[in-house]
Parts: structure tokens; C-alpha cells; sequence
């Protein structure tokens, strides 16, 4: 398959900015696409070449990138930098100095799909002394072959910076058009990859099986499975409530949330994010090695660092220091040991999302044995608000950030990939007097004025609209921010600047910069109000108006742990709101 053909229908893609428009372009591509590398045009329509949990990314950084233009383009690098200066992005700078590069393209080999994944793979894997002049080679290579056009997203892709705008949630619906005709697999193609989190993998299924390979699509031991998400709630009464008058009230541990999958002696830990964490903390290997007594188990617990000398448990902010490390990790591990609190069990021996929770405890139960660094997450069966309420200050005593509380009802099934009502956080934040923090999506920026001239002077948030698959605006934010963050600020969001409005977000409110849903924010205001501007959760309550936050500021907290489908959601702001006038109606 001709790498051309890819070329075309990104940018039809990247022109558009109606999300169905990107579905059915993105579909007409994945069927032209042959069976055997449709898994490999998912990976590069989502700017990878592998799944995230695998590890291996391009890591071409802009420099190296400017040197192989400049070689295959015949020009300096100083002249494709000041290009790219004007320009503002590599792969138009690219395109343009292709199309009038001075050597002679008569010779130039076609490109095909392979050629350009498996020069990329070569990059990937590109280490240590000479993988500097190896990696300029085979992508200049890459470009002495390439098209102008090719040449632009080749550049983009190898910077990580593609700019397509195409989510998972795109992919699934474009792979159900593409193989049913409608959006009616999308259902089981998204379980297939909220069990595998490979949407290559899912694709490839699809295409060589059908639907009954997606139906016969189970748990595979190595492939992480995206995990399940809570709501939350302020007030024990309405938790119990949405939970049918009772639930299973978990200590909520202020630890590290991991995924552990158990095969033999192989053990592989999973971030939230999906991240092979494994080798930064082969003491918990260990300990689950002694304590799971079962030759196949996918487990999630949280990792809790304890201070080693007397026993307390610390905050999350010292378990962090292990995070990322390459060295120094036995030492660390010793310096802060963890205690791994396994809350639930997804496999053992079989697929268990599809039972309900006591279920999943009771397998729990039966193959942890509980040593002095693998315990079983706390917990107690309540119907009471008093006796929620008491079990949540005990929790906080001890050091937890509060409680989960979860549905013991017949529905109670694990929701993987899913926010719900079947698990319900209450944290110790959520009782303060002050709204809770949001954590939110910058999808814009407005040019600064007077002191703020040259930077930023403030940015257009978004909530995330789990069910739409969208990010609806929710407040400008302009408080809060340091003079060192207001200088980072332009640099911080160069990467994801596009030149019109996202198709995934939603605004009545036009700024001077559009940027692609990408990084996280914590934010604090002082109430949520209704706006005719703003379009988070809009005609949820009175028809024209959205939400709004009044005097939101930046806790100068990136949260660098949550991708941008892991803010909080228009329909937590939409309950938040609810309960906001409960508390001033007392």
C-alpha cells in the first residue's frame, strides 16, 4: 500500500472540522487498507508505531529532524530553521522545502506504508553510540524518497506532533463504518479494546475475523486493561443512594494505582496510564511473586509508599520519586518501601470483568495471601450514612485520602475503560467548605496584554463529555499562574497549535490560538454557575446555557498522570452543580 495513499486522507482529515466527516474519511481509509497492515496504518494514524504500554517510542527530537531535512532538501539548517520559525510547524516547513528542493526527484522510489513503519521501527530501536547519525540516515532516507505532502506528516510523525485530531473513540466508530456499515460493532470492538488497550491489535481482529472474533475476545495476559473509573460525590446519603441503600466502602489509598498481570514467574505492573512500570519497582515484583497464588491473575491494587521505620503510611508525593527512575531503584526501594493493596481481581483463570463485585472480591480473597507488603484493600459493608461517614473518618485517620465505596448489586460488573456509578469516590477534598479542584483541558489561548504582552494571557478550559467523546469549554482562565508560568507558557502549548477549532471540542467562544485537547490542569474556583457562553453539560439545566466556573485559578498542578479523557467529566460538573445547590439551599 502506496504511503501516498495515507498522505491524502490525512490531510482531508486535518482540513475538516466536523467529527462525522473525520469518521467517514478515516473509515474510507481503513478500507482500502490490505488485512495485513491495517494494524500498522492504526498505529500511524494515531502518531505511534506501537501500542503505548509497549514502551517504544520515536524520539526524534526537532534538531535531529532539521538535520535530515536539511540533507534531503538540499538547504541548511539554518535556512529550514528560520523557515520554521515563520511557519510555526516542521512538517509545513518540510512540505515547502521539498517542493523546491534542488536535486533531482526522478529517481525517487514510491513509498509504501511498510517502508515508512519499519523505517520508523528502526528509529525506535535505535540506541546508544552512532544511533544519533543512524536515526538522521534512515529518516532522510525516508524523505529523499517522499512527496512533499508525505514529507510533512513523515516530519510530524516522527516529532510525535501529527495534529490530526483523531482519538480512539474516532478509530473505533471509523473501524465499525468500515467493517459493518454503521456504528452497531462499535460497542464490542470498544470492549475488544478496552480489554487489550491495542487498537492495532483490535483492528486486525476485525478485519481478518469479523465480529465473531471480536465476540470471542478475551483477556490476554501482557496487554494492560484500561482501567475503570469513578464518579464521586459529596455527601454519604447520596452515595448510598446511587447505590441502592449500600455498597462496599474501600479505604481509598493515596498510592500509586497499578495493574499487576501474574503468569508464572513473569509479572508485569501496569500504570493507570497504561505505562510498563515493572522494572522501577521490582521489590512489588517480588512480593507479589510470594504472594499470588495462582498461575494466571490480572490484579489491581495500589502502591502505597510506608515510612520503614514506623510503618506509616506516606503520601503520594514520596511514592512518586520512584516513578521514571532508571537508577538508583534498589536503593530507592529501600529508602521508600511499598505495600501493593489489591482491590480487585479482572482474571483469574478466567475473564472476571463480566461478574460482579463480590464476586471479584471473593476470587480475590482466594488467591492473595496476605504477607507484610501484599494486602488486601480494606473494606466494610455499609447501609447507614453514620456509619459511612465514621468508616470515611477512620480512613483519613490512618492516612487514606478517603473511601470508594461500590455497588454490591447484580450490575456490579467491572467497567473497564468506563467512569460509572458503580464505584463512587468520597475524599477527604470533596468535604470542604470551597468547591472541589477540576481537573481540565486547555483547548485555546488569548494573546496577552499589557504586563502579559508576548505570552499568553489566559487559556480556554474544557470538561470532558465522556459520552459524546468531547471537550466542552467550562471557564477562560487567566488567575492562578506564576511569572515562570506565564513564560513557559507559549513554548508549553507550541506542539498542539492548529489552525482552526478541534473537531472534538465544542466553543462558542472564539480564541486567537486553537490547540488540540492534550495536557491536564488542576483548577480551583469558587462556585459553578450557569453561562450562555459556555457549552459544558449546555441545556442540562436551563435551555442555552452551559456550565460555568466563577474566579477559577491554576493550583499550578499539571497533572501529568491523566490523559486528557481522564479530566473531569460534564456530567461530575453537572452533579457538582446539583449538590452546590443543596448546600446553599441548608
Amino acid at each position: 500500500m502506496r504511503y501516498s495513499i495515507i498522505a491524502d486522507a490525512y490531510e482531508k482529515i486535518e482540513a475538516t472540522t466536523k467529527r462525522l466527516e473525520m469518521t467517514e474519511l478515516l473509515a474510507d481509509l481503513l478500507k482500502r487498507t490490505p488485512k495485513e497492515i491495517i494494524d500498522k496504518v492504526v498505529y500511524l494514524s494515531q502518531g505511534k508505531i506501537y501500542p503505548d504500554y509497549v514502551g517504544i517510542e520515536l524520539g526524534v527530537a526537532e534538531k535531529l529532524a532539521i538535520r535530515a531535512i536539511a540533507a534531503s532538501s538540499g538547504r541548511r539548517e539554518g535556512e529550514v530553521e528560520e523557515l520554521y520559525r515563520r511557519v510555526g510547524d516542521l512538517g509545513k516547513a518540510t512540505e515547502a522545502l521539498l517542493e523546491r528542493r534542488s536535486q533531482s526527484t526522478l529517481f525517487r522510489e514510491a513509498l509504501t506504508v511498510e517502508d515508512v513503519y519499519d523505517a520508523f521501527d528502526k528509529i525506535s530501536r535505535s540506541t546508544g553510540p552512532g544511533s544519533v547519525d543512524s536515526k538522521i540516515r534512515l529518516l532522510t532516507k525516508l524523505l529523499n524518497n517522499a512527496s512533499p505532502k508525505e514529507g510533512k506528516y513523515i516530519v510530524r510523525t516522527a516529532l510525535g506532533k501529527l495534529r490530526l485530531g483523531i482519538a480512539d473513540m474516532t478509530i473505533l466508530d471509523a473501524l465499525s463504518v468500515a467493517f459493518a456499515g454503521t456504528k452497531e460493532l462499535r460497542e464490542e470492538i470498544e470492549r475488544a479494546y478496552n480489554l487489550s488497550s491495542d487498537l492495532g491489535y483490535v483492528a486486525k481482529r476485525v478485519a481478518e475475523e469479523g465480529l465473531e472474533g471480536i465476540k470471542r475476545f478475551g483477556i490476554m495476559l501482557g496487554r494492560p486493561i484500561r482501567p475503570m473509573l469513578a464518579e464521586r460525590l459529596s455527601s454519604p446519603s447520596e452515595i448510598l443512594e446511587k447505590l441502592g441503600g449500600r455498597g462496599s466502602a474501600e479505604y481509598k489509598y493515596d498510592g500509586l494505582r497499578v495493574q499487576a498481570h501474574i503468569s508464572g514467574d513473569s509479572i508485569l505492573l501496569f500504570s493507570r496510564r497504561l505505562e510498563n512500570i515493572t522494572g522501577q519497582f521490582p521489590d512489588v515484583v517480588s512480593h507479589l511473586r510470594e504472594a499470588v497464588e495462582s498461575n494466571g491473575a490480572v490484579l489491581e491494587g495500589e502502591c502505597v509508599g510506608v515510612d520503614p521505620n514506623t510503618g506509616e503510611m506516606l503520601p503520594f508525593q514520596m511514592i512518586s520519586q520512584r516513578r521514571g527512575r532508571k537508577y538508583m531503584v534498589e536503593e530507592m526501594a529501600e529508602e521508600i518501601p511499598v505495600i501493593f493493596f489489591a482491590f480487585d481481581a479482572l482474571y483469574a483463570g478466567r475473564d472476571l470483568t463480566r461478574e460482579p463485585y463480590p464476586v471479584r472480591r471473593r476470587e480475590l480473597e482466594g488467591i492473595v495471601r496476605e504477607t507484610d507488603f501484599v494486602k488486601i484493600a480494606e473494606r466494610k459493608i455499609v447501609e447507614d450514612p453514620d456509619e459511612l461517614e465514621a468508616y470515611f473518618e477512620h480512613a483519613i485517620s490512618l492516612g487514606c485520602e478517603g473511601l470508594v465505596v461500590k455497588s454490591l448489586q447484580d450490575n456490579s460488573i467491572y467497567q473497564a475503560g468506563a467512569r460509572g456509578w458503580l464505584w463512587i469516590k468520597y475524599k477527604r477534598s470533596y468535604k470542604a467548605e470551597a468547591i472541589d479542584t477540576f481537573d481540565l483541558v486547555p483547548v485555546g489561548a488569548f494573546m496577552g496584554r499589557g504586563k502579559r504582552a508576548g505570552t499568553y494571557g489566559a487559556l480556554l478550559m474544557a470538561a470532558y463529555n465522556d459520552e459524546e467523546d468531547v471537550f466542552e469549554t467550562i471557564c477562560k482562565l487567566g488567575s492562578g499562574f506564576t511569572d515562570e508560568d506565564l513564560k513557559s507558557l507559549p513554548e508549553r502549548m507550541w506542539p498542539y497549535i492548529i489552525n482552526h477549532k478541534h473537531p472534538r471540542v465544542k466553543s462558542q467562544i472564539e480564541p486567537d490560538i486553537w490547540l488540540v485537547p492534550s495536557l491536564v490542569m488542576e483548577i480551583a474556583a469558587d462556585e459553578i454557575s450557569l453561562s450562555p457562553l459556555h457549552t459544558c453539560s449546555k441545556d442540562s439545566v436551563r435551555k442555552g446555557s452551559g456550565f460555568a466556573l466563577r474566579f477559577p485559578r491554576f493550583t499550578g498542578n499539571w497533572r501529568a498522570d491523566k490523559s486528557p479523557e481522564d479530566a473531569t467529566t460534564s456530567r461530575e460538573v453537572a452533579e457538582m452543580y446539583r449538590n452546590q445547590l443543596k448546600r446553599i439551599s441548608e
